[in-house]
Parts: C-alpha cells; sequence; structure tokens
C-alpha cells in the first residue's frame, strides 16, 4: 500500500486551510453576528437592571400580603387593656396569639391563657377610643391590637363536661380536684371570697374562665345570668396567648400552671379506674359462674 493511502475511503484529505487573520492573532467576529451594543441592525438591546424604585412597591406589596396572612393564620398581636391578668399580665403589655392550632381543631385546656371576643353583655359598658386611619391600616394587617373589637383575656379553668365550684375562703375544684393557684394568682388575692360560685358543670364546646386578679377581674363568674352560666363557647376563642413579646424587659413564655396536669383532674381519666375495674370483673363473674354450672351438672 503506497504511504499516505487512505484504506476504503475515496474522499480527499482535509487540508489545513491558510491562516488569514490579522498580526498577531486577534480574533474578528463574525460577519452576520449582531452588535450586541444594540447599533447594528438585528442586534438585542443590552438588559437593563430594574430600578430599586421600581422594585419597592412590589416588595411592600408582598410584605403586607405575608403580615395579612399570618395575622389570619398564624399568631397575633393583643394588648393588655386592664389589670384582671396581673401579675401574669400588666397592663399595657403585648401578647402574641397562636391561632394556628385551633385550624386543626384544637379545643383550649385547663390552664391556658386564651383572647376571646366577648361573648354578649361582658362590655357592654366599656367605651373604645375611635381609632385613626393609620391604626385600622396597622390593624388590619396585624401589626397592631384592634382597637374596635371588644376582646378579653382570661385564664380557663374548666372545659366542657368539667364541674366547677368555689365557696368562700375555699380553693377553687374542678372535678372534685383542688387547684393549687399560688403561682399565678395575685399576691393577697383569694380565689373567690368576693365571690364565691357552683357548681356549675360546664357544658360541652364552651369554657370557665377566671382572671389572675381575682378581686379585679369581670370573669365567668361574673356573668352567670347569661346563657352558659357565664361559660364562653369555643368558638369565641381568638386563640392561645403564648408570650408576652413586649416590652422586651417583660419577655415571657405562658406556660400551663402545674396544678392543671394533677393526676385525676379530668373527669373522664378519673372515671377511667372504676370503668376499667367493672370491665374487668365482668369476665372474672361469668368465668365463676360457669365453673359452678359445670359442677353441678357433673355431680
Amino acid at each position: 500500500m503506497a504511504v499516505g493511502a487512505r484504506s476504503g475511503h475515496d474522499e480527499p484529505e482535509d487540508r489545513p486551510e491558510r491562516d488569514e487573520s490579522p498580526a498577531g492573532g486577534a480574533a474578528v467576529p463574525p460577519e452576520d453576528e449582531g452588535d450586541t451594543s444594540g447599533g447594528g441592525d438585528g442586534g438585542r438591546p443590552a438588559r437593563r437592571q430594574r430600578s430599586f424604585w421600581l422594585e419597592l412597591p412590589l416588595l411592600v406589596g408582598i410584605a403586607l400580603v405575608l403580615a395579612l396572612l399570618i395575622k389570619t393564620f398564624l399568631v397575633q398581636a393583643f394588648s393588655i387593656p386592664s389589670d384582671s391578668m396581673q401579675n401574669t399580665l400588666q397592663r399595657g403589655d403585648r401578647v402574641l396569639v397562636d391561632k394556628l392550632t385551633p385550624w386543626f381543631g384544637s379545643e383550649p385546656e385547663r390552664g391556658e391563657v386564651v383572647v376571646f371576643h366577648d361573648p354578649g353583655g361582658w362590655l357592654e359598658d366599656t367605651v373604645t377610643p375611635e381609632p385613626n386611619a393609620v391604626q385600622k391600616f396597622l390593624s388590619f394587617i396585624g401589626l397592631m391590637p384592634s382597637s374596635e373589637e371588644k376582646d378579653l383575656i382570661k385564664r380557663v379553668i374548666a372545659v366542657g363536661g368539667d364541674t366547677v365550684e368555689c365557696k368562700e375562703n375555699g380553693p377553687v375544684t374542678v372535678n372534685g380536684k383542688s387547684l393549687d393557684e399560688k403561682s399565678f394568682i395575685f399576691p393577697g388575692n383569694t380565689p373567690c371570697n368576693d365571690k364565691p360560685f357552683g357548681p356549675i358543670k360546664v357544658p360541652d364546646g364552651r369554657i370557665f374562665v377566671m382572671g389572675d386578679h381575682r378581686q379585679n377581674s369581670l370573669d365567668s363568674r361574673y356573668h352567670q345570668e347569661l346563657p352558659g352560666q357565664g361559660t364562653v363557647s369555643t368558638d369565641e376563642v381568638v386563640g392561645r396567648a403564648v408570650v408576652v413579646a413586649w416590652p422586651l424587659g417583660r419577655w415571657a413564655t405562658l406556660p400551663v400552671p402545674d396544678t392543671f396536669d394533677q393526676p385525676g383532674l379530668n373527669a373522664a381519666a378519673a372515671m377511667g379506674p372504676a370503668a376499667l375495674g367493672v370491665a374487668g370483673a365482668v369476665p372474672l363473674v361469668f368465668w365463676r359462674r360457669r365453673r359452678l354450672t359445670a359442677g353441678r351438672t357433673a355431680g
């Protein structure tokens, strides 16, 4: 085979073309590409960065939508307007209220501090100041408590199905169990000497509430002439207050006191051991009767 021949191919060999580039090897752009500066025919204009002032309204709009969603579904700020929850809460405190939990069907529990709408007749003599336009807007997006809505904040003492009672000089009892309220009741107050009550059977779907400053709180005790004997429908509950957010020096969480976790406080739980005892005794009785019957038959 001749040197340089290519087996099986008739095409001529590719040969390097002559270098016709300018001296120094400088690259020459293809003739059919447009001028990227936008000056040539068919060229695309350079993309200009959007001005911050044009983006600002969009950013503000997104922030407002997020604030509105948070206020509606997650948390909302409320201001404490009175001394009825001292010393747990002081007048002027700002609390954050968890509104997410009720969306998942959770009900208020004993010992929680909750915000609820006026059930009707609780704040009928209370005068609310007329807010200005800025206050209305901030209230609408949840950055400021609403001054138009009549809301209250109290501690849940009993829930639906509970029996709550407090005699003069005595403790508050729930389902026969005494509550130790020294950790949260206002110093020097009695549990209910200003307004003894009960026994009251709390209807299902309602709660019995009291303020921590007992001698300065118009709570469920003072509205027993209303439907539900002063109890509040869970539908009126906005949410649970979980933290004191302002002023910063008073930042604190609002946990459930230990006395509400004592054994036997739950009415259903208190009946549990007896029910289990009955359930366990029934098979034993039937087994014993079968043995006695079998013995007589064999004899």
